[in-house]
């Protein structure tokens, strides 16, 4: 598995996870499906995804979005 496919389903997975416990314990949650997509959004236009960086770091092999 690419980078590409880490960060995306790494994504989809805090998305589903804060929309859950914000309709399970507190609309706060709904602030970290905020961040991921502004982050998702900014990544988008920059390149820069710090989850990409740790990856990276961490020895999987990349894909072509995150360099």
């Amino acid at each position: 598995m690419s980078i590409d496919r880490v960060v995306l389903a790494f994504a989809g997975v805090a998305v589903l996870f804060s929309v859950a416990l914000s309709y399970f314990q507190h609309l706060n949650w709904l602030w970290l499906t905020v961040f991921v997509g502004a982050n998702l959004f900014q990544a988008a236009f920059t390149g820069f995804c710090p989850l990409a960086k740790i990856l990276k770091a961490t020895g999987i092999k990349p894909g072509t979005a995150f360099q």
